[in-house]
């Protein structure tokens, strides 16, 4: 039987800190991967210049042009060629095997969520809890309509799911939480609790990580925006 193509879909702008590690992680799986789909958002730092030292052709650079972070994933979901879509943050780490255990979760599912383990800017382990003990995360539409438990690092799907996705609505509050709530209507979801990366948090955005700080308003809009869009695609089946 032949083996389905793999590919991993990463959004970049100005991340020279940390994506040499995110890459090599990617590279020195025991599954490999058989592309590496990079969309750059204008980034005028080294990004670009350390990912073409790697010099490997399982990387495809294309460029966004400051188009923000919503459609700088959806530029690299576009262009991958994969059976299987793993998306990636420019400054995480992954484990090992992550690929490997990942695809055979989704030989049953449509959509996998894994855990992570929280570190900081130097890569220490900085919580003892895990993402999913934090955002008590679970599938169900409701659930996550009110609180987001998708996150996009930590996701893999097939591509009946990226089929379904593309292409993002316009209004759209993030990436990941419409993916994984058209992953809930049209296919079935697994949260896999087992920590597969390392997440990491940085000085100045750790306040999203419990969402404590976030407005009463705000969370309103999201929502609202989500369930419109989500109601758009189920009238138009």
């Amino acid at each position: 039987m032949k083996r389905k193509k793999i590919s991993v879909c990463m959004a970049t702008y100005n991340g020279e800190d940390y994506i040499k590690k995110q890459i090599e992680s990617i590279l020195n799986q025991t599954l490999q991967v058989d592309e590496i789909i990079i969309s750059d958002d204008n980034s005028n730092d080294l990004t670009l210049n350390i990912i073409k030292k790697f010099n490997n052709p399982k990387i495809k650079i294309i460029k966004n042009l400051k188009k923000g972070v919503i459609n700088n994933f959806e530029n690299s979901l576009k262009e991958s060629t994969g059976d299987y879509i793993f998306l990636v943050d420019q400054d995480d780490i992954w484990e090992l095997d992550k690929v490997d255990k990942i695809i055979k979760s989704l030989r049953k599912y449509d959509l996998v969520v894994h855990n992570a383990k929280i570190i900081n800017s130097n890569d220490d382990v900085i919580l003892k809890e895990t993402f999913f003990d934090i955002r008590n995360s679970k599938k169900g539409i409701l659930k996550n309509l009110y609180k987001n438990r998708y996150i996009g690092c930590c996701m893999a799907f097939n591509r009946k799911i990226l089929e379904k996705v593309l292409p993002f609505p316009k209004d759209i509050p993030m990436h990941d939480s419409w993916i994984g709530l058209i992953a809930e209507l049209y296919g079935n979801v697994y949260f896999e609790t087992e920590t597969l990366i390392y997440y990491r948090r940085h000085e100045n955005n750790v306040t999203e990580l419990n969402n404590s700080k976030n407005k009463k308003l705000k969370q309103l809009q999201i929502r609202w925006r989500l369930l419109k869009n989500l109601f758009i695609k189920v009238i138009k089946k």
